[in-house]
């Protein structure tokens, strides 16, 4: 039986690549930074397949740790990086744990032997910063594919600024390492939405659905998209999952990096669909998804079934 492990597999998206990596019939090795915590892994162990689930404690700057939860793996999926909006210093908070917790990695896996894939768990702002606005020169209906040339800006928010940086460190060890036996392929989801699996409070990505359907503001930057009424390309957590497994298991991948989208909506469609009312606007499909179509063998659930089957 081969063995992967997902490093943030208890989160919002990594619970569901768990998940289906479990249903796969894989040894799971999930990490948590606290062990102690039951509460942020315990829904885990309700999955099917859980007696091939095994946690492990890890923190991304500890190296030693690191290096022993990738040994013996054939698969490691890296969903670990933090998603917060709200922060009291970005260097601490988002840069260093982003940054050089993925040089870290990158470190370790170059030294492990054995290891088959990795697939990273990047973002729609490796392309660009600007997410959920366009980016400078577009317009909000022009189209964005992989090949579009990446964009990036200063007055981005910080979590977007570090995804980006993140994904240029690993595209450039890529390149630097051009005989490594291990293929490295990366996901970059746009705005990821669903049910959770666990009853965690700590999401971002879910307490975003919560807010967008309460129409709630908690900081300027959340009004802001009510206020310029900002169109949101979306993806089902359960896509994310599928496209997660299908990269891990299709060889021939490596350094490509798949944007997952399913349909544009503006947020206030967004907030309907999420009551379970219908949307003013037609759909636009602004990010492509036409490479995780024919490359991973994917389709895409319309985002109106996903918003009207969100709980709280």
């Amino acid at each position: 039986m081969k063995k992967t492990g997902i490093i943030g597999g208890s989160g919002f998206i990594g619970s569901h690549i768990t998940k289906v990596f479990l249903n796969k019939g894989y040894d799971v090795k999930v990490s948590t930074t606290d062990i102690s915590k039951k509460e942020k892994y315990e829904h885990l162990m309700n999955l099917k397949n859980s007696d091939h689930l095994y946690l492990s404690e890890l923190k991304m700057e500890d190296k030693s740790l690191l290096k022993e939860f990738v040994k013996n793996c054939d698969i490691i999926i890296h969903s670990g990086t933090p998603f917060q909006l709200d922060f009291k210093d970005a260097q601490t908070e988002l840069f260093d744990p982003t940054i050089k917790g993925t040089e870290n990695f990158l470190e370790i896996i170059k030294e492990t032997p054995g290891l088959k894939k990795v697939v990273f768990i990047a973002s729609v702002a490796v392309f660009n910063t600007n997410f959920p606005l366009p980016v400078n020169g577009k317009s909000a209906d022009e189209t964005f594919s992989e090949n579009d040339k990446p964009f990036i800006s200063k007055e981005s928010h910080p979590y977007a600024q570090a995804k980006f940086m993140a994904h240029q460190t690993i595209e450039q060890f890529i390149t630097n390492n051009p005989d490594l036996e291990v293929e490295i392929t990366s996901v970059s989801p746009v705005m990821v939405a669903g049910n959770s699996l666990s009853k965690r409070e700590d999401s971002t990505s879910t307490n975003l659905q919560f807010l967008i359907k309460k129409k709630q503001a908690p900081n300027p930057f959340i009004q802001s998209l009510y206020d310029l009424d900002v169109d949101f390309a979306i993806v089902d957590v359960r896509d994310v999952a599928k496209a997660v497994f299908n990269a891990a298991t299709t060889s021939g991948l490596n350094g490509k990096n798949y944007l997952l989208s399913s349909e544009t909506y503006p947020v206030s469609d967004i907030s309907l669909m999420l009551n379970r009312k219908m949307p003013k606007n037609p759909p636009k499909t602004i990010y492509q998804n036409q490479m995780a179509k024919n490359d991973l063998d994917m389709s895409f659930r319309a985002v109106k079934t996903t918003l009207n089957n969100y709980l709280n």
